[in-house]
C-alpha cells in the first residue's frame, strides 16, 4: 500500500500531468491543510522515482527570464494504479465481434493483432535460446512475468507467463489464448504446444518449443 502523502502526490500528478516541487506542496497544503516542506516533497518523490511510478525530472521551458524550473511527471507504470475499465471495454468489444462476425473471421482479426505486436519486435537470427531472451523481454515489457528453462528432458524449452494481462476476460474468452498462441509463435518462429493456462487453474501459462521444431519460415 502506498503512503498517503505519496499517494496524494501520485494524483496531484495525475490530475495536473506535470508540476514542480513547489506546485506540490501547494497542492498538498491545499488537500490536507497540513503545511510540508519542499525537502520532504523531494525525498516522497525520490522513492517514488524508486519505485518506477514517476520519471525523472524534466526542465520546463519558461516564458520569462530565471531557474530553470524541474517537473515531474507520472510513468505508464503509475497509470496503472488508477482505475480503468479497459477489461470491460474488451469484453463488450469481443462480444460485439461475435455478434456480427463468424467465428473464422475473428480470428483473422485476433491474428492481425497478434501479428501486429510481433512486428514491433526486431529478433536476430539467433539460437532458441538467445531468441528466447528476446522473447521474453518483449514479454516482460507486455506485462505477461515470462521466464524460460530446458525441459527436465533436455527435448526442448519451456516458455512460461505467470501473469497473464487478459486474466479477466480469458475465462470467458478463448479468443485472447489462442492471440497468445498466434503471438508466441510469431516470435519464436516455431508453433509451440500449450501446456498449462491459467485460465484453466494453472500457476502459469506454459509452452513447450521442441529442439527439433521445424521453422515456420521454412
Amino acid at each position: 500500500m502506498i503512503q498517503e502523502t505519496r499517494q496524494h502526490i501520485l494524483e496531484i500528478l495525475k490530475t495536473q500531468h506535470e508540476a514542480t516541487v513547489d506546485e506540490i506542496v501547494e497542492e498538498l497544503h491545499a488537500r490536507t491543510d497540513k503545511r510540508v516542506t519542499a525537502a520532504t516533497v523531494r525525498h516522497h518523490l525520490d522513492v517514488l522515482r524508486l519505485n518506477g511510478l514517476v520519471e525523472a525530472p524534466a526542465v520546463r521551458r519558461r516564458d520569462t527570464p530565471g531557474r530553470p524550473q524541474y517537473v515531474y511527471r507520472l510513468t505508464e507504470k503509475a497509470l496503472d494504479l488508477f482505475p480503468n475499465n479497459y477489461a470491460e471495454l474488451a469484453h463488450v468489444l469481443l462480444e460485439q465481434l461475435h455478434s456480427i462476425l463468424p467465428s473464422d473471421q475473428v480470428n483473422v482479426i485476433i491474428e492481425g493483432v497478434a501479428d501486429q505486436m510481433a512486428a514491433d519486435v526486431v529478433i536476430p537470427d539467433v539460437s532458441m535460446p538467445i531468441r528466447l531472451d528476446y522473447v521474453t523481454e518483449f514479454l516482460n515489457m507486455q506485462g505477461y512475468q515470462a521466464s524460460w528453462r530446458r525441459a527436465e528432458d533436455q527435448s526442448g524449452w519451456i516458455l512460461s507467463t505467470t501473469n497473464c494481462p487478459f486474466e479477466k476476460l480469458s475465462g470467458t474468452h478463448d479468443d485472447l489464448c489462442y492471440l497468445d498462441i498466434r503471438l508466441m509463435t510469431k516470435l519464436l518462429g516455431v508453433i509451440p504446444r500449450r501446456l498449462d493456462r491459467i485460465a484453466e487453474g494453472a500457476q502459469s501459462c506454459d509452452y513447450y518449443i521442441p529442439a527439433d521444431a521445424v521453422s515456420i519460415t521454412e
